[in-house]
């Protein structure tokens, strides 16, 4: 199984009398056996190893990691570690979310190649996106000791309770900065993002009384409410012949998960602030345009902002940042809102310990269906007889809208088009 896509993507159209007959977006890497490098391996060696199965996510890997080797062991975190534990999350969506916005999503909507070229006419977009970037990666750091592969996670807490002294300096940071986060929505929400409106199911966690990040329930926008353990029930992962990602589909159909997902489903929940933002703003969710991601993205970071500073105004050291349980066989499941959707994780654990088995399904290849159904309508509406560079253009910023992780995103599609009498 593939934990991450990584590398060049490449479409394969086929037109015939001005229909799409045949649309594969194709995505050919090595798999990276993640899985199978966890069998045998103690169940405290996991939050390190699956840290390094993406370099932008490090966090949702762990925290799903654990939630699901918790379960086992019969750990309940304590109300200092789940706080800890969305606050670490809140950086990375903060971090993830800026990338995305500014070095890959906004250059398509301003007619960019690239953020280096937006930059010459929008210096001070890019430098606020790279300030909020570096302060998510600030939190990240702040509980996990570095940002990128944070090795300060581990089953049952946190290795260690940062001084009171960091904690006050990194909310002073997040104050100054919470006003950007701010602008950036605006600055979203004004963007000529194009009016594509589909027919497609939103999956995402939903948890009573918070916007979800760390746990909750998969709920969907047509009525679906089930435990993250029957996942697999719902849900099935399939390879298709031209690409080694996996398609996930639910009851045979394409799905969405990610911030338009999570912003639909749980409105609400959102915190109070961010809300009004929201209302200023003048969008309107729920929106099943997908162009509206990227707003949907700046409004989690103002939302992460604001859930951060809450956290850190709060912030006392503990003396146990940490819980301990001796191994035991077992099942368990854990399920976390990587900044691009669900990330699900099944562990089996055998009496010393070790992991017996493991399945992780990654955001990416839960939209990987999704992509393609929107390229399919998406190319239909923009016209197939558009010259092929424009078609390129058009499918690359349908495929970065789903912020696939990371490099199928960033680099530029080899494009066929094969036209049938």
């Amino acid at each position: 199984m593939l934990a991450r896509v990584e590398g060049e993507g490449a479409l394969d159209l086929s037109i015939e009398n001005g229909e799409i007959s045949e649309l594969r977006l194709r995505i050919f890497e090595p798999p990276r056996l993640f899985e199978k490098f966890l069998e045998g391996r103690s169940h405290l060696e996991v939050p390190d190893m699956v840290a390094r199965i993406c370099g932008i996510c490090p966090v949702a890997y762990q925290m799903s990691a654990v939630q699901a080797l918790e379960s086992i062991l019969g750990i309940e975190p304590t109300p200092w570690i789940r706080d800890m534990r969305r606050l670490f999350y809140c950086g990375e969506w903060i971090e993830s979310h800026s990338l995305h916005i500014h070095l890959l999503a906004a250059p398509d909507f301003l007619g960019f190649s690239n953020a280096i070229d937006m930059a010459g006419k929008y210096p001070d977009v890019v430098r606020r996106g790279l300030r909020i970037q570096e302060a998510g990666n600030a939190i990240i750091s702040f509980l996990g000791g570095r940002s990128v592969h944070p090795v300060g996670a581990r089953v049952g807490g946190f290795w260690h309770a940062p001084a009171a002294a960091a904690a006050a300096k990194l909310l002073a940071e997040l104050q100054a900065l919470l006003p950007e986060a701010e602008a950036l929505v605006l600055w979203t929400a004004a963007l000529p993002l194009p009016h594509a409106t589909q027919d497609f199911e939103c999956v995402s966690l939903g948890h009573a009384g918070e916007y979800p990040i760390t746990r909750g329930r998969i709920v969907s926008s047509r009525g679906l409410d089930i435990s993250i353990a029957a996942f697999a029930d719902e849900f099935q992962e399939s390879h298709a012949p031209h690409s080694t990602a996996l398609h996930c589909h639910h009851r045979g159909q394409d799905y969405l998960v990610g911030p338009l997902a999570r912003l639909n489903l749980n409105l609400d929940q959102l915190p109070a602030p961010t809300r009004a933002l929201l209302e200023r703003c003048g969008m309107r969710f729920p929106s099943f345009n997908v162009f509206h991601s990227i707003v949907a993205r700046a409004l989690e970071i103002h939302a992460a902002f604001v859930e951060a500073i809450r956290l850190l105004e709060a912030y006392a050291p503990t003396a146990t940042p940490y819980l301990e349980a001796a191994p035991r066989a077992g099942v368990g499941f854990g399920a976390s809102e990587a900044p691009r959707g669900i990330l699900w994780h099944r562990y089996e654990l055998n009496e010393d310990g070790s992991i017996a088995s493991a399945r992780i399904v990654p955001p990416t290849s839960q939209n990987q269906a999704r992509i393609e159904a929107d390229l399919r309508a998406s190319l239909h509406r923009f016209g197939l007889e558009q010259p092929e560079e424009k078609i390129r253009q058009h499918a690359e910023t349908v495929i970065r809208n789903y912020d696939p992780c990371i490099s199928c995103a960033t680099h530029f599609l080899k494009l066929s088009i094969k036209h049938k009498a």
